[in-house]
């Protein structure tokens, strides 16, 4: 048979390329072929790193009698979800409408127009056959009913997507009362919000963080702080190499499902910077600094760009790198301290794990411990890391995604900028520059590259969002003024190709490739949605260069989400941290200095509350406008504090400055 997805850029298609399964990739194709030999279409939606796709795979798509029960009754398209947002999104949309809940692998069988008339998740092997068979037999049988269930489908996923509903501007009260509904939901044990399975909150502490600063709430900031620190001494953390897993099975953070993924680790980035930068607390500084490493080391690639994720599996089982046994431990650093490193780590006979393997948590307070102490932990952590790179690892996925790599690059700028790490920082600008030159193609976003190649998915509301507001980032540590003008350009397209006519807009364009319906999906899931990051750079750009259109844009999109933001803050995280810096202006610092590292830029990089601009350079510099007609007073540094385009009186010292900003 023709291997159709030797050629993809996906990996989670190579993955597939191979199976005895006659695969298509999606494309308009495969619905030809579907309706020439008049048969049904299963859609098969997962991801690289993902646990149940691979069981499902091995299970299923490997097996030579259900591969010729697919081959024989279906056209079999496989997707991968973070290649093609929109079309999951469509069919989640479907799955979650016909069963209540969703999640990959998703299981789709869809007409040969493309209507969903049953879904699923994960089917063990027998289970999948015998469904094969039934809508096989469905298909022949009872064609008129299989029909009337795919247009009802259509008409809920359509009903789903419905937008201009009911707005609520941000306000102070608003925001007040989704932080109520977050603290009630609060887990006063072991951090996070709600129980199990948890997810890192990562948007909802950013959201926490700003609303802290604007209103001086103790509450919101121990929230923050509490969380943190458990989860950054459970299983989820990697103790040995840093980097968050995707989620605990469990609600104390101690056994993760082990897949790492650029976006978690990219923003819980930027949560573990802005504690540090608002508590100089220990843990927070140290696992910033890890976290960034992780992002730099393990998901690199060689052609620029970082990679979407590492799997849970490794040789077939998950979680195998990382688990231990106190044999293990002893084996790795001899009696006394693998002893010394199984209670540190609680590494215990009964284990934490499966085959009485533990995941390693940090059970004892080390961060400020005696420095012999502290150099004996690093000992060990590197000794168990040696011997751990010699076990099987996990596989990457190194597609480069551009919203992801726009949330790293944010991410990485405000970690460089605050802790003085050049790595982070040159790390950013050079990230950026890869987006700029290899995404941005004719004026408009493609979603991925791989080898230093631009796929040909078309770029998403959240790569727009994301990259742009990461653009404005690079400009605020750079003050070159490439970045602005390139996120203009991004934020235009926004205006001009995906907006809905009543202040929101949709998840594609309106010359992107039309699916069953028109996604827009407001909610901030397992990365901001594309409304919220677009209204970030919105924000942010608006604050940069005093256009104030952009704002206006800004403010009425935020009116949209706002009711979510009210109603179900859990996953309005990212929107409500943009209200937050809309509602406090957000401030406009401009340092006028001819030496960027004059005291007066660390203490306004340092001090400015979250969501503010900020940007450092020469007077006058060409194409910054922030720093148009701001001069030296005297010959010294100066700061010029703005808030919401009105300006107070310049000042030239730090404790000026912070009495501006606190005031």
């Amino acid at each position: 048979m023709a291997n159709r997805l030797a050629g993809a850029t996906s990996p989670y298609l190579l993955q597939h390329k191979d199976n005895p399964v006659d695969w298509w990739p999606w494309g308009e194709a495969a619905f030809d072929e579907a309706r020439r030999r008049d048969v049904p279409v299963l859609i098969s939606v997962g991801y690289a790193a993902c646990h149940w796709c691979h069981v499902m795979a091995h299970e299923s798509f490997e097996d030579e009698s259900i591969a010729a029960l697919l081959n024989d009754g279906f056209v079999a398209i496989k997707v991968d979800r973070e290649e093609r947002p929109d079309v999951d999104a469509v069919y989640m949309t479907a799955t979650q409408a016909m069963t209540g809940q969703g999640g990959w692998p998703m299981t789709v069988f869809a007409t040969p127009g493309g209507e969903p008339f049953f879904c699923g998740t994960y089917f063990p092997k027998q289970s999948f056959a015998h469904l094969l068979g039934s809508v096989t037999t469905a298909w022949r049988e009872q064609r008129d009913e299989v029909l009337t269930q795919g247009a009802a489908v259509v008409q809920a996923v359509g009903g789903a997507q419905i937008v201009g509903g009911p707005t609520a501007p941000i306000s102070a009260d608003l925001l007040g009362a989704a932080v109520a509904a977050l603290l009630k939901d609060h887990d006063q044990t072991y951090g996070g919000f709600g129980g199990a399975p948890k997810f890192p909150p990562h948007m909802n502490l950013i959201f926490l963080l700003r609303h802290h600063e604007r209103t001086g709430s103790a509450e919101a900031l121990e929230t923050v702080r509490h969380t943190c620190e458990q989860m950054a001494r459970g299983g989820l953390y990697d103790q040995l190499a840093g980097g968050f897993a995707r989620y605990s099975v469990d609600a104390t953070w101690t056994v993760p499902h082990f897949e790492k993924m650029l976006y978690d680790n990219a923003l819980l980035l930027r949560v573990y910077t802005q504690m540090w930068r608002l508590t100089g607390d220990v843990i927070a500084r140290r696992v910033a600094d890890e976290t960034a490493a992780f992002l730099l080391r393990d998901l690199g690639t060689g052609p620029g760009g970082l990679a979407s994720a590492l799997d849970a599996d490794a040789a077939g089982v998950e979680g195998s790198t990382y688990a231990w046994t106190p044999a293990e431990l002893v084996e790795a650093l001899g009696e006394e301290e693998g002893r010394w490193a199984a209670d540190l780590f609680r590494v215990t006979p009964t284990g934490t794990f499966e085959h009485g393997k533990s995941v390693l948590v940090l059970a004892r307070d080390i961060d400020e411990a005696d420095p012999t102490l502290i150099a004996r932990w690093q000992d060990v952590r590197q000794r168990l890391l040696t011997v751990r790179a010699a076990r099987p690892q996990p596989a990457r996925d190194d597609k480069v995604v551009a919203a992801w790599n726009g949330l790293a690059i944010t991410a990485l700028a405000e970690h460089g900028v605050l802790t003085g790490s050049e790595a982070s920082r040159a790390a950013a600008v050079s990230l950026a520059g890869v987006l700029a030159v290899r995404h941005l193609v004719d004026g408009r976003l493609r979603r991925i590259s791989r080898d230093g190649l631009a796929g040909e998915p078309a770029g998403v509301l959240e790569d727009y969002g994301c990259v742009a507001e990461a653009f404005l980032a690079v400009h605020q540590i750079t003050a070159d003024p490439r970045w602005p003008a390139l996120a203009k350009q991004l934020l235009d397209v926004v205006l001009d190709h995906f907006g809905t006519g009543q202040g929101g807009f949709y998840d594609t364009a309106d010359d992107a490739e039309k699916l069953l319906t028109r996604p827009a999906d407001p909610t901030d899931n397992a990365t901001p949605s594309g409304a919220s990051s677009v209204c970030a750079a919105l924000v942010a750009y608006a604050a940069l260069t005093g256009e104030t259109s952009y704002r206006e844009a800004a403010d009425t999109a935020l009116a949209t989400l706002g009711p979510l933001i009210e109603g179900h803050p859990r996953f309005a995280g990212y929107a409500a941290t943009v209200a937050e810096a809309a509602l406090a202006g957000p401030y406009e610092i401009a340092v006028a200095t001819t030496d960027p590292s004059d005291p007066l830029a660390e203490a306004a990089f340092r001090h400015a509350p979250g969501g503010s601009v900020v940007v450092v350079g020469e007077p006058d510099r060409p194409g910054v406008p922030l720093l148009a007609d701001r001069p030296l007073l005297d010959g010294r540094a100066t700061a010029y504090v703005c808030r919401g385009f009105v300006c107070e009186r310049p000042v030239t010292t730090p404790a000026d400055l912070l009495t501006r900003l606190a005031t």
